[in-house]
């Protein structure tokens, strides 16, 4: 038996455009819905009387289950076709939510986390097939950027939309609209008619043929590299704040300024390396510069106590070239993956940044919890150094 992709030929520019314009909603409907729980925490406590320690289990219930299935979705992608797939985790998402809302619980609560996990685990694999499959090759780069800056928006839109809906029809109320947008996105997606891919038939020739193989050296290097990329950022973004506010005297404010900043200029980078990703075949050199700056910027800051307005500036260039590098990131993917595994590939690569999530919260809090502030900093340095390293033995090998 042998892995054949479906018939892939690209579709004039419109229908293109309408692809990665619904593929890209999906993906906001993605980074929406990971923030819908954490903006109602407060809610949540005190409605289900937890404390802030079983919220976190289900953060973590989350992250597992993203993580343990990412792979394998990955598989079913390339098995059973992108668009079913993709369908489903989105509906599944919103039911899950809903179904919060409506019967709200403790026990509810930690089952919703598992399947917005599992719904979650869907995205990488089922969209980047689909975009890979049929935007145009001089493009590719372009259109990952527009796909992952519309999930930074996703991510930024949650808080306020959550606080405002938490305001408006109170938690439950905020829970089942937030299902809802779930649920009216996989309708829409149904209704746009979204192409397939990664769908499979089997050889009719004489004689079974060996599978291709995805788990290749390649493959898993880039596994680690996802996994540096996610490490090397995931301090800043959850104890970024805490740790300028007791390791640099700085106020609330102007910590959230440069976190702020940090953020925005990421979304800003992820356009500009989409151009850049397109005009360019050493991706892996990309990486290694953006991240040699950026190991230095970051390094800079914990080894030095700067002032406010130097921090927000250096927070803001890093933030920029972390974002980047990220359109490369996912055409080195596309790169390695064997011909038909491109949902395998990207489902296994971002096991990286499950691990990364499990990993992360726990080493960065440590260093919060013994007063090393400046080690948040200084470990993200560390982290962006080793994936220099590793893009530029990738470079070499290739």
């Amino acid at each position: 038996m042998v892995d054949i992709p479906a018939t892939t030929a690209h579709a004039p520019e419109a229908s293109a455009n309408r692809t990665l314009t619904a593929i890209s909603i999906a993906h906001w409907v993605s980074h929406f819905h990971i923030f819908v729980l954490p903006m109602l925490f407060p809610f949540l406590k005190d409605r289900l009387g937890v404390s802030y320690i079983d919220l976190g289990f289900a953060l973590t219930t989350f992250a597992v289950v993203s993580g343990l299935t990412q792979a394998p979705i990955g598989f079913l992608v390339d098995r059973v076709g992108a668009r079913i797939i993709l369908i489903l985790g989105v509906m599944l998402g919103g039911c899950a939510l809903v179904s919060l809302g409506l019967f709200l619980s403790y026990p509810a609560l930690i089952i919703c986390a598992g399947l917005l996990g599992l719904a979650n685990s869907v995205y990488h694999p089922a969209d980047y097939a689909i975009l890979a499959a049929h935007m145009d090759e001089s493009k590719m780069g372009r259109a990952f950027s527009i796909h992952t800056f519309a999930g930074f928006v996703g991510g930024a839109v949650a808080p306020p939309m959550m606080v405002a809906l938490l305001a408006s029809i109170g938690g439950q109320g905020a829970l089942i609209v937030a299902g809802a947008i779930g649920v009216a996105i996989a309708l829409m997606l149904i209704v746009v008619g979204i192409p397939d891919a990664g769908a499979v038939r089997t050889d009719n020739g004489n004689g079974p043929v060996a599978k291709v193989s995805v788990m290749t050296p390649a493959i898993m290097m880039l596994t680690l590299f996802f996994t540096l990329l996610a490490l090397s950022q995931g301090g800043i973004n959850s104890f970024g704040i805490v740790a300028l506010m007791e390791g640099y005297g700085i106020t609330l404010s102007s910590a959230n300024v440069a976190l702020t900043s940090f953020l925005a200029a990421s979304a800003v980078g992820v356009l500009a390396g989409g151009w850049l990703a397109d005009r360019t075949k050493h991706h892996s050199r990309v990486a290694a510069v953006c991240f040699t700056v950026n190991a230095a910027i970051i390094g800079a800051i914990a080894a030095f106590s700067l002032p406010a307005w130097a921090i927000v500036a250096a927070m803001t260039i890093a933030g920029f070239l972390g974002g980047v590098i990220t359109p490369s990131r996912d055409m080195l993917v596309r790169q390695a993956a064997p011909p038909g595994a491109a949902g395998r590939a990207f489902g296994i690569v971002s096991t990286g940044f499950n691990f990364s999530g499990i990993v992360s919260p726990i080493m960065f809090g440590w260093f919060m919890d013994h007063a090393m502030p400046h080690w948040v900093f200084g470990a993200s340095a560390c982290f962006m150094a080793a994936t220099v390293l590793l893009a530029v033995v990738s470079e070499r090998k290739r």
